[in-house]
């Protein structure tokens, strides 16, 4: 059954699926609890609150701005290499205002903070011009002209980096560091960015469920050639979907530079997009276009984090080796799950003939391989088996549908 509100509705009332999804957090923090060996949930539970309330904070800031382009239509594909470069450009306007501060780690002042900040933010919304001016004006389609900046704005950064190190220091470096009191008040308290994410979910909210823009977003979306039809301004629609998601990138990116006071360029946030649009995905943004909600996107973080927290708690040596496989398997598990009741009602195989026959061992295969990494060989193998049981049923199941559903 579908769920009962539409893609656009009103206030914070949450759709079945997103009550769903806030029960999984419940139960990811439940098995993490009793599974992790040092209970940490238990005995430390104020400090792993803090750790997840700025990893989510972080995340869900840009989170917002890639919901937006996708609800719209789009992809932003850019989002990590954006807050490389945020980072970069309010480090070297510090350094280029301040450099004898800089180098002597003394405070360069809150006018340069605030100047380092607005030139972050500037360069977010020169980067979603461009993202703009390549799908409307050249006509590139969105994920070709966000791959490019993929690419390109980390290597801007990098170089800009030490562009800028070589003329205002001593030696030239791939990385700034950066001091400054204020900085140290945003890492040391958490709730800032916190609160930050809280006031921008607010106003993301009210943008898409409130405005006239919000309505000329979701039928963008829908269907971008009948919101042009009905007199739909769509490349300036498209114009503030993308500069919201650079600018939220840069905005995260000042985060990033206070909580680590450093802008190092090649590897900060990378990889970090991919962890936006599953965010999003997970909570019930559609890549189709058109369907999706602020709080969705705020619960998609907030499991997102909290099943990555569960990985680095339970697997404890080299979790991150497994970070990017697990956020994987939970994004194409709540994709599936939110897609099984339109696929059963349609009369849509999960797994049709002789595809579904191969996909059956490749999944078993998987599901006893992460088990058998993150655990036991023993307890892989028993995964294994289950899964295949489990899918060979379901196909058993979707056989005999399809057989008693056909006419006589």
């Amino acid at each position: 059954m579908a769920d009962p509100l539409p893609p656009s509705a009103g206030g914070f009332l949450l759709r079945r699926s997103e009550w769903a999804l806030l029960a999984a957090i419940v139960l990811a923090v439940a098995l993490t609890a009793v599974v992790d060996a040092n209970h940490s949930y238990w005995f430390q539970p104020l400090a792993s609150l803090r750790d997840i309330a700025r990893s989510t904070a972080m995340l869900g800031i840009f989170a917002l701005g890639a919901a937006v382009v996708i609800i719209a239509g789009g992809i932003d594909l850019s989002a990590g290499s954006m807050i490389a470069l945020s980072t970069t450009v309010c480090a070297s306007t510090m350094l280029a205002l301040a450099p004898t501060e800089m180098v002597g780690f003394k405070p360069v002042g809150g006018a340069v903070v605030v100047a380092g900040c607005l030139a972050s933010l500037l360069a977010g919304f020169l980067v979603g011009t461009l993202h703009t001016w390549l799908i409307t004006a050249v006509r590139l389609p969105p994920f070709i002209a966000t791959l490019a900046t993929l690419v390109g704005l980390r290597s801007l950064a990098r170089a800009l980096a030490t562009s800028t190190t070589a003329a205002l220091l001593p030696t030239k470096n791939s990385q700034i560091n950066v001091y400054d009191p204020m900085f140290k008040v945003v890492r040391d308290n958490v709730w800032i960015p916190v609160a930050v994410f809280g006031v921008l979910a607010f106003i993301t909210w009210l943008l898409l469920t409130r405005t006239v823009l919000g309505r000329h977003i979701h039928a963008l979306g829908g269907n971008e050639q009948a919101a042009r039809l009905a007199g739909i301004r769509t490349d300036n629609v498209k114009w503030f979907a993308y500069c919201y998601a650079a600018m939220t990138a840069a905005l995260a990116g000042l985060f990033y530079v206070a909580n680590e006071s450093v802008a190092a360029p090649a590897n900060q946030a990378r990889g970090h997009e991919l962890n936006a649009i599953a965010a999003a995905v997970v909570g019930g943004c559609s890549l189709s276009g058109g369907v999706g909600t602020v709080p969705g996107t705020v619960l998609g973080t907030i499991f997102l984090r909290v099943v990555i927290d569960a990985v680095s708690k339970v697997i404890k040596t080299e979790s991150e080796i497994y970070e990017g496989l697990i956020v994987g398997v939970v994004v194409v598990l709540a994709v599936t799950f939110s897609q099984v009741g339109q696929m059963a009602k349609g009369g849509r195989r999960l797994l049709p003939g002789a595809l579904g026959l191969c996909a059956i061992p490749a999944l078993a295969l998987l599901a006893g391989g992460v088990v058998a990494m993150t655990a036991s060989p023993r307890a892989g193998l028993a995964a294994g088996l289950a899964a295949a049981v489990c899918l060979g049923a379901l196909k058993a199941w979707e056989a005999r549908r399809d057989t008693t559903a056909r006419p006589a």
